[in-house]
């Protein structure tokens, strides 16, 4: 199914929720649960707090139902939710920082999880493929927030430019600029893995 098709059936499962059927909006998260989660994984860096925050996502598209406008692409509306929320919860984080079991020790240079047992290792090619990812989500993880949300939304969601830009509330333009940003960084962050 294309784009157009999408967005119709989109336009029309949002009108029908309005009316009442809320049946519908278990059709829009049959379509949009996994890219929105995938979005949500790729912004907080984990999968409890991704899902968390993707069902809060449909609760406010169910709660602001009446605010949806059809004339915009309900996809733009629903990944702007999620971003709100994503910000929201990462400034939380900043206020609330945790200790990681990747950060290491001044004293011992080690981290916590390299002190803790592990299972049986994995072989060589999945250890360098798990190694590689791991650099790849910290790098990207490591970005600005701004960048991060549009490496995120138009490199792994695959969205266009202008829906980006519509998102993240700011210019086509900006968007280009905050990916070419984002690439150089993470090229330079990475290029031991290029």
């Amino acid at each position: 199914m294309d784009t157009t098709e999408i967005d119709a059936l989109d336009r029309a499962d949002m009108t029908r929720l309005v009316a009442g059927h809320e049946a519908a909006l278990d059709d829009i998260m049959d379509r949009h649960a996994k890219a929105v989660f995938h979005f949500l994984c790729r912004m907080l860096g984990g999968e409890e707090e991704a899902e968390d925050l993707a069902q809060e996502t449909f609760v406010r598209v169910y709660r602001a139902r009446d605010s949806y406008r059809s004339t915009h692409r309900f996809s733009t509306w629903l990944f702007t939710i999620a971003a709100n929320l994503a910000r929201n919860r990462l400034r939380w984080r900043h206020r609330h920082p945790n200790v990681s079991l990747e950060a290491e020790s001044p004293s011992t240079g080690q981290s916590l999880g390299d002190t803790l047992p592990g299972n049986e290792a994995p072989p060589h090619a999945d250890i360098q493929a798990a190694e590689r990812a791991a650099h790849v989500r910290a790098a990207v993880a490591a970005l600005p927030v701004d960048l991060r949300e549009a490496i995120t939304l138009c490199e792994w969601e695959e969205m266009a430019v202008a829906d980006a830009a519509r998102v993240l509330r700011c210019t086509p333009k900006a968007v280009e600029s905050r990916l070419y940003r984002a690439r150089q960084i993470l090229r330079d962050r990475l290029a031991r893995w290029l």
